[in-house]
């Protein structure tokens, strides 16, 4: 059984409909992206997801549960976590507070403070900034506390909304290979993203979206090398 199970889900603002009717499925240990320009629906379907937004129908499955009514921080408990879009990190709040935050479901003391330490592992600059406030990081280092906070609930499924969008190269490569680390260590990510190689060269599987339906699906190596994805995506003629 998949860990997540989406079926003929529809979102819609009002009257206008940003998710047509997608169908996919997460295994657990899997990478799965969603790529495809701003619009086609992929942050609509993370939001949710995540219980921030209501389907007009269609059904969200997560370890056998339906999600569908389930509030955004119950979703959290049952292990889903969603790193958004624009960071959101609490900017007054130290980098250490933000982490905190993360678990704030968990209570497990000892667990938590393992888990700050990892977080300092993986990102050593967020170890030696920890007492400094969240805001005065740089965009690249704001991802990083953005992804190490979701991790903080100990998530089966870690959701991530463009993590590369607006970083330099050296930081691009840096949240990427740190998405490779997690995937290597058996995180199950679902994962939308604009830079489509970056993407794809991690995913075990890959939706392409176009206004609000998934238009292509396959491995991320089938997608690589697909001609209309390389065209389209991949900035190849």
């Amino acid at each position: 059984m998949a860990l997540l199970e989406v079926e003929d889900l529809r979102v819609a603002y009002g009257k206008i409909e940003a998710v047509k009717g997608i169908s996919f499925t997460v295994d657990a240990g899997e990478v799965v992206t969603l790529i495809g320009t701003n619009g086609a629906g992929k942050t609509t379907t993370l939001r949710t997801l995540s219980g921030l937004l209501k389907p007009v129908t269609g059904k969200i499955t997560f370890e056998g549960q339906v999600l569908n009514g389930v509030g955004a921080h119950k979703i959290v408990s049952m292990g889903l976590a969603h790193s958004p879009e624009g960071r959101r990190i609490f900017p007054r709040l130290s980098i250490e507070e933000n982490l905190r935050l993360g678990a704030f479901l968990r209570k497990d003391t000892d667990g938590v403070a393992k888990d700050i330490d990892s977080a300092y592992e993986r990102f050593p600059i967020l170890g030696e900034r920890r007492r400094q406030a969240a805001g005065t990081l740089s965009g690249g280092e704001q991802q990083m506390l953005a992804m190490a906070r979701a991790l903080m609930s100990r998530p089966k499924l870690l959701m991530l909304d463009e993590p590369s969008m607006g970083l330099s190269p050296i930081m691009m490569q840096k949240i990427m290979s740190t998405i490779g680390e997690l995937k290597e260590q058996g995180t199950t990510i679902l994962l939308v993203e604009q830079n489509a190689q970056a993407a794809l060269s991690l995913a075990d599987q890959g939706h392409v979206m176009e206004t609000g339906s998934i238009t292509l699906s396959g491995t991320g190596e089938e997608l690589m090398h697909d001609e209309s994805v390389r065209k389209a995506y991949l900035g190849e003629d």
